[in-house]
């Protein structure tokens, strides 16, 4: 029989729904069974593209004795991190705060019914003693007679924890203390200590892309292009990392999109499930590394990623979905892996022959048993030792990856978790908007559109946002990353194709975070807007994490929306914000990537360009800025024809019969010109 999240719309919560485990979604009704019925809460977070979560469910879900333990001694609760983000920060904080552990998925913990505050836990426990790690049945017995026995002592340590909590926060710069550039070049020399010289990257195994950080050392590189002595080192640190990341089984080499992360240091082997969060940021960074050096590659892997999102990952509404797991007919990485026959019988010999040396089917298998693609030779190294052109070559290698995908086609997919949430929207939103302008691709920008029409038409609800959709039901009122990331994915589709009704969503997102979002005493935003549940803990985001700190983009595209429409409220925001994460950038600049990008704006504000005139010259004139590298710049072409622009835009009027731009750095503006030159000059 199914269990109570048989009528939830999470794909992971109706994983769960047959399990023996009488599962309840999180909400106040379990919270007053457990109060009732005097038994602790076991609340278990997870999500569907989760390898670790899968084993967990298998071992001690499905297994009829351990439910039987869970259902007798506690009320069971179970969250899909990908709807409830909220719910999961409190008690990843919590559990790293109570077991001196970092955290993760799945992640279990037990906690008081009457306050929501734990006392205990963990995250993935064997049904057997292994690694190390208790029973988890037996972690179940004394986690219950604890529970019974010390009631003052869990009560005891529930305070302690709340007291904690609430000290967390760094506090707000002092009033008249200047911000300056310290963490930003602080943060580059962090990097330059933990950086990998031979296989990119930072620290060791397991590796995780971390777009903001990438990111990071191409602004820093590009701010100092113009200075006697440019910081080259920092383009390489980018550049070699995603290069290694490119060449490396991360990369899906058949399908195109990236792996969530590598379990060793070379970037070959990955967890398998592939995250719509991941793709969409580096789907921009490859597209502007092509932009700032050339490379070939880059865009080859941008246009790859950028077609997989296209076609496994959007939905028929021109929304995305969330993510592909990692296991296919009970196996991790099933889907993606090859043997040298398989691929022998497809190909004709001699594609076969420069297929495998290409990607290693000639050296010994690399994943249980079998072959998991990465790049071993380079193509020049290829056409050279056996005499072939390096075109020839590339399309040899081209021919055999549509074969292979053909044939991948036909085997069963890891399942895809087909919610569609507005954060992670907005992150394949940015990127297909920055692909779009740096590939000349109109179907990437076409995609953004239709993706952020999309949110417009079934995420708002009597105008405030929503985070989640599913089978025609919008759910869970918006966070704060759903907001930031949204109005910074409009403004980059807004440089792509302009379109004013577009910018007033972006400025009615603005208000609704000044509203309902930000902390009025010091500064910043909280994660929860003040209408929300109230929970044991309303945190800010302040430090960078799977994706973007919310803080971070919040202040970032705050000042650049301010001073797109001329309006001194978002700026002054963002200001508020970036000095109550002053104290956290100064002491931990690396775990503050994406604040540090946001003060770098606020030092030197954004460069806007205005155009306006005849579609077709603004446009050209447009794609032409778009092939300069210039993340501090912002370029708008605005249509002659278009009317009622919003706040300073209505002073960036056309001239009769010309095209005109207006520049404008922050606050201060430059007369207009009427030429492309005079443009190229200014940029």
């Amino acid at each position: 029989m199914s269990n109570r999240l048989a009528k939830e719309t999470s794909p992971y919560l109706l994983q769960h729904a047959d399990n023996p485990v009488d599962w309840h979604p999180w909400g106040p009704e379990a919270f007053e069974l457990a109060r009732k019925t005097s038994k602790p809460v076991l609340l278990s977070i997870g999500y569907s593209a989760c390898h670790w979560c899968h084993v967990m469910a298998h071992e001690s879900f499905e297994d009829d004795a351990t439910a039987e333990l869970m259902n007798r001694q506690f009320v069971n609760i179970k969250v899909d991190r990908e709807e409830r983000p909220d719910v999961d920060r409190i008690y990843q904080t919590a559990h790293q705060l109570l077991t001196q552990r970092g955290g993760g998925w799945p992640l279990t913990m037990f906690l008081h019914p009457d306050d929501q505050r734990p006392f205990f836990g963990g995250t993935y426990f064997p049904k057997e003693r292994r690694y190390g790690m208790p029973a988890f049945g037996e972690l179940l017995q004394s986690v219950a007679s604890y529970y019974d026995e010390k009631q003052d002592e869990v009560r005891e340590q529930s305070a302690r924890l709340d007291d904690i909590l609430r000290r967390l926060e760094p506090a707000p710069a002092a009033q008249g203390t200047g911000l300056g550039a310290g963490p930003i070049q602080a943060v580059r020399t962090q990097l330059a200590e933990s950086f990998d010289g031979d296989f990119g990257g930072f620290g060791g195994a397991p590796k995780f892309p971390h777009p903001t950080t990438i990111d990071r050392l191409m602004r820093h590189w590009r701010g100092t292009a113009d200075a006697e002595t440019p910081d080259i080192d920092a383009l390489f640190m980018a550049t070699l990392t995603l290069t290694r990341m490119a060449e490396g089984g991360i990369y899906d080499h058949v399908g195109g999109g990236f792996c969530r992360y590598a379990v060793d240091r070379y970037w070959q082997i990955p967890h398998f499930e592939k995250m719509l969060y991941d793709n969409g940021p580096l789907l921009a960074l490859y597209a502007q590394a092509h932009v700032a050096t050339g490379e070939k590659m880059f865009a080859d892997v941008a246009m790859q990623t950028a077609d997989w999102l296209l076609d496994d990952m959007r939905a028929p509404d021109g929304g995305f979905y969330s993510s592909r797991d990692a296991d296919s007919e009970g196996e991790e990485g099933r889907y993606y892996v090859w043997t040298p026959e398989v691929v022998r019988s497809l190909l004709p010999a001699r594609d076969y022959a420069l297929f495998a040396r290409r990607f290693g089917l000639d050296q010994p298998a690399n994943f249980e048993g079998s072959w998991h693609l990465a790049v071993r030779e380079s193509v020049n190294d290829i056409a050279s030792s056996t005499g072939t052109a390096v075109e020839d070559v590339e399309a040899a290698l081209a021919a055999a990856r549509s074969t292979l995908q053909s044939e991948r086609s036909r085997r069963v997919p890891p399942q895809r978790d087909d919610k569609q949430l507005t954060a992670w929207n907005a992150l394949a939103i940015r990127g297909l908007a920055v692909a779009g302008r740096a590939l000349a691709r109109d179907d990437l920008v076409k995609a953004a559109v239709e993706a952020i029409t999309f949110i417009r038409e079934q995420l708002f609800v009597d105008g405030r946002l929503f985070a989640s959709y599913k089978d025609g039901q919008t759910r869970f009122p918006a966070y704060l990353d759903d907001h930031a990331f949204l109005v910074d994915a409009i403004l980059e589709t807004l440089q792509a194709q302009w379109q004013t009704e577009l910018l007033d969503v972006a400025c009615d997102l603005a208000d609704l975070m000044l509203e309902h979002f930000e902390d009025a005493a010091t500064g910043g935003f909280f994660f929860t807007a003040n209408d929300h549940e109230v929970l044991m803990y309303r945190p800010k985001t302040l430090a960078d994490e799977a994706m973007p700190s919310g803080n971070g983009v919040a202040a970032f595209a705050l000042q650049r929306l301010g001073h797109l429409v001329g309006e001194p409220r978002y700026v002054e925001a963002a200001e508020r914000a970036l000095r109550n994460a002053w104290q956290a950038m100064q002491e931990y600049p690396h775990g503050h990537v994406t604040l540090l990008t946001a003060l770098e704006e606020h030092l030197a504000p954004t460069e806007t360009i205005i155009i306006r005139g005849p579609e077709d010259e603004i446009g050209r004139w447009r794609d032409a800025a778009a092939k300069l590298y210039a993340p501090h710049r912002m370029v708008i072409a605005i249509d002659e024809n278009e009317t009622n622009l919003p706040g300073a835009l209505a002073a960036r009027v056309p001239v009769a019969g010309k095209t005109v731009a207006y520049r404008c750095v922050g606050t201060r503006c430059e007369l207009p010109v009427t030429s492309w030159e005079a443009l190229a000059a200014q940029l």
